[in-house]
């Protein structure tokens, strides 16, 4: 008989245990002041590269840790319980940009980059601009072939970890009149002529993560910087935006479960009228509910995972999976303001930043209604 979904391993159990003791000693301190400055402590960030978190499912050949996909959704998921904006900048690096290069590079590219990336070289994916939200591929970033290399010209919006990253996969297009067989994806570091980090938005949720616009100014990129081929850029984003997608939905697990926790841990101290509010059955149905939405969203998320490394067909239960986090983690996080009463509206209690955070979970990496879309062509068989 196959084991459950959510028995682990004893090497994911540890791994587990080593991101949650990480995650409660190092992150949380320093969570409320993050939020506020709209910034990641940089010292926080080295130590997730130090423990490997910046590596998970990278060969130990290139400087990563050798382990699995499913990895990274365990460190995704319990770092998102403390903050979800440390999970995010985990998600992003690995799933989008580690896993492209992991998948796409060449030899030689994936030596040049990928130990970089493991040690100290946060990075970006930078796919989104103002006219190519969800229909992403009505990019304008221009490419234009210029002796040995690409010269790039553009703007790019939403771009997470663009303040502090190193490395850029930028989307961009060969030939307009091509569609989405023009575009194509360069690997452009920060200090290219050309390129400028511009604008940091100020956000409503996940305000320690970094998210910018990306200028690009006739920055020349060299040729042998091409991830995969000229004109599969859509192929590369498709796959790893796909990947993507299961870690945004153990993020907003991880948010749902940590929210949980507050929840439960006051309702177990909080008085009213003598005793535990936890003791009244209004409050033990609200609490109840919001554990069955927990455990589903991530049977849903490591469901995908697993289908995933196992090598299997996972597109469709990745948008499931996403979309139904995405609902759970808005639900739980408010319902446990609603549980915490007043100081759950407050700064004080970390449930408040929660709720904040798990807004965006609906929006970026695809939409709901994308996700919607994703799911009823796999339904009605017109996927193409």
């Amino acid at each position: 008989m196959p084991e459950a979904l959510t028995v682990l391993t004893e090497e994911e159990s540890q791994f587990q245990a080593s991101v949650r003791r990480f995650a409660k000693e190092r992150l949380a301190p320093h969570v409320r002041a993050m939020d506020d400055a709209g910034v990641f402590r940089k010292d926080l960030l080295q130590e997730l590269f130090n423990l490997g978190l910046m590596a998970i499912d990278v060969p130990e050949e290139f400087g990563g840790q050798g382990g699995s996909f499913f990895q990274a959704v365990i460190a995704i998921e319990e770092l998102a319980k403390v903050d979800p904006s440390a999970s995010v900048i985990v998600d992003v690096h690995n799933t989008l940009f580690n896993n492209a290069v992991c998948a796409w590079g060449n030899e030689e590219q994936r030596r040049r980059w990928l130990p970089r990336a493991a040690s100290n070289a946060l990075a970006s994916y930078a796919l989104s601009e103002a006219g190519s939200g969800s229909d992403a591929f009505a990019l304008t970033t221009r490419a234009t072939e210029d002796g040995g290399g690409y010269v790039l010209t553009g703007r790019k919006l939403w771009i997470t970890n663009a303040a502090e990253s190193t490395f850029f996969l930028v989307f961009a297009t060969v030939n307009p009149e091509a569609g989405y067989k023009g575009i194509t994806a360069f690997l452009v570091e920060r200090d290219f002529p050309g390129l400028t980090v511009g604008k940091k938005e100020d956000k409503l949720g996940i305000r320690a993560s970094s998210t910018c616009e990306l200028v690009l100014d006739n920055c020349r990129v060299p040729k042998e910087n091409i991830l995969g081929a000229v004109g599969q850029g859509y192929k590369v984003a498709i796959e790893t935006l796909n990947q993507g997608r299961i870690g945004i939905g153990a993020q907003m697990v991880g948010l749902a479960a940590g929210a949980l926790e507050h929840a439960l841990a006051y309702a177990k101290q909080r008085k009213q009228f003598g005793k535990p509010i936890a003791e009244f059955q209004g409050v033990q149905f609200e609490l109840a509910e919001m554990a069955v939405d927990v455990e589903a969203a991530r049977l849903l998320v490591y469901n995908a995972a697993r289908l995933k490394d196992s090598g299997k067909p996972y597109v469709t239960e990745a948008a499931m999976a996403k979309y139904f986090a995405s609902q759970i983690a808005e639900r739980v996080a408010s319902r446990a303001v609603e549980v915490l009463g007043g100081v759950g509206f407050t700064k004080d209690y970390p449930v408040e930043k929660l709720y904040r955070d798990a807004k965006i979970g609906r929006i970026y990496e695809g939409t709901s209604n994308m996700q919607r879309l994703t799911i009823a062509k796999a339904l009605l068989g017109t996927r193409g």
